[in-house]
């Protein structure tokens, strides 16, 4: 797969950030989530397969501002990593009105549910606190197309598992894709759920 087959403001982006082609293990990744299967998504740290979420989320949702609810919802591990996600998809979502939020678990909790409430199109958040957010009647889940977890090498350490299940069955149809340095048991867990029919795409000589 070419960049020559996405939206032309993201295009636009990626010729920007000099990303004139994508990288070998992206060669993989993106046609197949671009395709709306559910992935695992598994390759060493600078293979792309982040980028490749950030760019498959903004060519999924046409790279435009859509109503109030949320349209993709990505989980990460700690505050750190959120806002790390955070300035990663601003930097691609430049030449566009997508709204990516962070959620914080150190900021005001009302202020967040109204910044929610008024339309965002991207929120990340950790486990926990996405999972407060929905049960306080602050997260509309009906809308989500992408649902992913990114860096899930954590939830082989952390008590996660049970926030990401109550998740997915508050959604109606989504696509799922998980992405992680390693295989593990904890998100091959998955595979009994929300998971079952996911493709494994594993980066080449990795175990």
């Amino acid at each position: 797969m070419s960049f020559k087959k996405l939206n032309p403001l993201l295009k636009e982006t990626l010729e920007q950030l000099n990303f004139e082609a994508p990288l070998p293990f992206q060669k993989e990744v993106l046609p197949t989530i671009k395709s709306g299967a559910d992935a695992y998504i598994i390759g060493k740290k600078g293979s792309g397969k982040t980028t490749a979420l950030i760019i498959h989320t903004i060519n999924k949702l046409k790279a435009e501002a859509f109503e109030d609810s949320p349209r993709a919802l990505i989980i990460v591990e700690n505050q750190e990593k959120v806002l790390k996600l955070e300035e990663e998809f601003l930097k691609y979502t430049a030449n566009t009105d997508l709204r990516v939020y962070a959620t914080s678990e150190r900021y005001d909790f009302e202020k967040q549910k109204v910044a929610i409430y008024y339309g965002q199109d991207i929120v990340i958040g950790t486990p926990a606190f996405i999972t407060k957010l929905y049960f306080q009647n602050a997260l509309h889940l009906g809308e989500i197309q992408i649902f992913a977890l990114e860096d899930a090498d954590y939830l082989g350490r952390h008590n996660a598992y049970n926030h990401i299940l109550r998740l997915t069955e508050s959604m109606d149809k989504f696509q799922s894709i998980i992405i992680a340095d390693d295989w593990n048991s904890k998100i091959a867990n998955f595979q009994n759920g929300y998971m079952s029919n996911a493709r494994v795409l594993k980066l080449k000589n990795q175990d």
